[in-house]
């Protein structure tokens, strides 16, 4: 998208969400402009949702607007712009237009839109725990390195396939460097976004977690060992720049103004540097491990089953808010496999909601709005982008939801009993999911095997998504009110001509 149109995205965005004055934070994600807003009554949702480059949105810990990948660092750029000029274009001369409602008598898009809007309010209220709320805080640590993960990934999937081709050893090296580069110093950025998300000085939660991947660790023997460098890797990372956040406000509290500066800065990477050193990197250290051998053991050991469960659970354990816990089991799989085998197993319960709106399109043949919905969010929800067809589809239709669960229980025995077989599927960043994960897909047996796999599991789940809702997803009574056909038009009386007989 030109900077002509993420400019004109941005000022359409602008005053829907309260105008400049109401905006507190902006950041974003792969796919989401990420808002943290002063009030958010002051937001139209409804002329939110109009505008065409909005695939959906997401009322969270932040206010997410989903974009997509192609347009959302576009438009969030252009976004600060705005703010940092003053707010920029004025709000328009009342509400956002918006399409007309149908003639049908069934209900329409709109009205599942809402739906879909009480049940995702009624389930941040269920979410709103203590453990759910610290799930969510430790993702948004990993939410801004994704990028970061996905270019790496490629990257680095490109020279595993240049090595196996025996192409190019310099170019293998020099993009070897490349991909390494950052996933070397991960625990840096992990322990400076967990002080930032934390209320600490980032820099000195980067310094703390520094200490794990430094070399000269491997000098130093903690629990009758000598450590290695990395070791505890994201998990120590997080644990240390928590720590070293803890320590900070502590010694703020007691320490004279006049000192601070030298005071806070020394006692909070010193005692934290330690503390990561003689006890955080070996215990996160034994943790990881754990992490690693059970993603192992349960393909090998359960590839059905497990992959069953996970596709068919995920969306679920979304709106309970439980997948964020997943976020730093894929770093840690990545750090210490390569690759993650969780993620494309989980993806297909993208492929069970893709499959499950092409049967609610062919079964509702008479709502046009529901039917226009799902033509404008399928092409999101094959990208991985699943939120439209969710909100605004499935979930508020009820049974389509779970048979869409079903789709993604079945992709996800499809991948899990391969990779039982010997033909794991994992992905070397986190973050896209559907066709998106092509790129990043790895595997013993090279792209290529690992692709079929992963596009047979895709495959079953939108054939399984569209057959279970197809014959199972709606009731009579459902047809009966969702696919009523619109009413005749009354035309009006007709006097008959004045001469006649």
């Amino acid at each position: 998208m030109s900077d002509e149109k993420n400019r004109a995205v941005a000022e359409a965005i602008l005053p829907l969400v309260g105008g400049a004055a109401n905006i507190r934070s902006v950041a974003h994600c792969m796919t989401r402009l990420r808002l943290g807003l002063a009030d958010r009554s002051l937001v139209d949702r409804a002329a939110l949702a109009a505008l065409p480059a909005v695939l959906g949105t997401v009322d969270d810990d932040t206010y997410q607007i989903v974009l997509g990948p192609a347009a959302v660092t576009g438009v969030t750029a252009q976004l600060l712009r705005l703010l940092d000029a003053g707010g920029g274009a004025e709000t328009a001369d009342g509400p956002a237009p918006t399409a007309s409602a149908p003639t049908a008598s069934a209900p329409t898009a709109e009205d599942l839109a809402g739906r879909g809007e009480r049940i995702r309010a009624e389930a941040r209220v269920r979410n709103a725990t203590p453990v759910k709320r610290a799930l969510r805080r430790i993702a948004n640590v990993f939410v801004p390195l994704i990028p970061a993960l996905i270019g790496c990934g490629i990257v680095a999937a490109l020279a595993g396939a240049l090595a196996n081709l025996g192409w190019a050893p310099a170019l293998v090296a020099a993009l070897t460097a490349v991909s390494s580069g950052f996933m070397s110093l991960l625990a840096v950025f992990v322990g400076y976004n967990t002080a930032k998300e934390f209320g600490g000085t980032p820099v000195l939660g980067g310094a703390v977690a520094g200490v794990i991947v430094y070399g000269g660790v491997a000098k130093v023997e903690a629990f009758g060992q000598h450590l290695t460098p990395g070791q505890g890797g994201v998990v120590g990372a997080l644990l240390a720049a928590l720590l070293a956040v803890r320590l900070e406000r502590w010694t703020r509290r007691i320490v004279p103004a006049a000192l601070d500066v030298l005071v806070t800065p020394t006692v909070t990477v010193l005692f934290g540097g330690l503390a990561a050193l003689y006890g955080l990197m070996y215990v996160a250290g034994e943790v990881s491990t754990g992490i690693g051998h059970a993603a192992t053991w349960l393909l090998a050991h359960g590839g059905l089953l497990a992959g069953m469960v996970l596709g068919g659970l995920f969306l679920p354990l979304v709106m309970l808010g439980l997948h964020q816990a997943l976020i730093p089991i894929h770093t840690t799989l990545i750090q210490q496999q390569g690759s993650t085998v969780l993620l494309p197993i989980l993806a297909m319960a993208g492929a069970g909601q893709v499959g499950c709106a092409a049967a609610v399109y062919l079964r509702l043949r008479h709502n046009a709005s529901i039917r226009a919905t799902i033509r404008s969010a399928l092409p999101a929800g094959l990208l991985g982008i699943g939120e439209p067809l969710v909100y605004g589809v499935t979930l508020p239709l009820g049974r389509p939801f779970v048979t869409a669960c079903v789709g993604g229980a079945a992709g996800g025995a499809f991948v899990g009993v391969v990779g039982q077989l010997g033909s794991a599927v994992g992905s070397t960043a986190v973050g896209p999911s559907g066709w998106a994960l092509f790129p990043l897909l790895a595997g013993p047996h090279g792209l290529a095997a690992s692709a079929a796999v992963y596009g047979g599991g895709l495959l079953t789940g939108y054939v399984v998504g569209f057959l279970a809702t197809y014959f199972f997803g709606f009731t009579r009574a459902m047809l009966a009110e969702y696919d009523a056909p619109a009413p005749s038009p009354v035309l009006p009386a007709v006097e008959p001509f004045a001469g006649a007989e």
